[in-house]
């Protein structure tokens, strides 16, 4: 049986898709923390068959529109004295900037460097995004 301690303050990332959690990981920058980490991967799920965790033990800033593009199923607990104190469920934001880059050649994002790379999403059941310039459609889960 693995253990892995508790959290005594910090973030659990729970109910990423199995394989994903790496790259969540390593986006993350916890390959250098200075603190406490844990990146369990292919954990039984009854939900979901398998999914990754990760466990850091320090309170650091997430950006969570980009998490909820990578897995819209993330669930995030934050704890405080060895206790859940918040659960944040994410979702697909509606949009989310300089997140995705835009790969359309002829988009204006191409060649103004200024201009912030601006997706919306079109569809929620997919998934699906489309740059605010040129249109170009864009998956969720790519991101990473």
């Amino acid at each position: 049986m693995l253990n892995v301690d508790t959290i005594k303050n910090g973030l659990v990332i729970d109910h990423i898709r199995a394989g994903a959690g790496s790259r969540i990981f390593n986006w993350l920058g916890l390959d250098k923390a200075n603190y406490c980490v844990a990146l369990i991967m292919n954990v039984p799920s009854k939900d979901m068959g398998r999914k990754d965790i990760i466990k850091i033990d320090n309170i650091i800033n997430i950006d969570f529109s980009v998490l909820g593009v990578i897995d819209p199923n993330i669930t995030v607990n934050i704890i405080r004295n060895e206790k859940i104190e918040r659960k944040i469920k994410l979702t697909l934001p509606e949009r989310v900037e300089n997140v995705i880059k835009c790969k359309n050649p002829r988009c204006i994002t191409s060649t103004e460097q200024y201009i912030p790379h601006v997706f919306l999403l079109s569809d929620s059941n997919t998934a699906e995004y489309h740059c605010e310039y040129c249109d170009a459609i864009f998956h969720a889960g790519d991101v990473l």
